[in-house]
């Protein structure tokens, strides 16, 4: 894997990680019973791992999806003008 984040942005996700993990934690101490603290932990686990390694999957799918467009407007045939006047000189004519 390529990182594909900055280490500014990095450190700002382990930080956020860890504060979001060390909240759920204090949540599953006093409600055990409720799941939104465990699926709150794994967010921000996975926010810890996305610093750690500097590879976040969305930007990667992001990434891949502007290139995609990028060359699909490039394969367009581009509209030949046989005219030796412009549209805007066309209407006064």
């Amino acid at each position: 894997m390529k990182p594909n984040i900055s280490l500014i942005d990095s450190l700002c996700r382990i930080t956020a990680g860890l504060t979001i993990l060390a909240w759920s934690t204090a949540q599953l101490t006093k409600r055990q019973s409720s799941s939104a603290p465990i699926l709150i932990a794994m967010l921000g686990s996975m926010k810890v791992a996305e610093g750690i390694t500097r590879f976040c999957p969305l930007v990667y799918m992001a990434k891949q999806k502007i290139h995609h467009v990028v060359e699909e407007e490039n394969s367009k045939p581009q509209p030949t003008n046989d005219h030796s006047t412009t549209p805007y000189q066309q209407s006064f004519q």
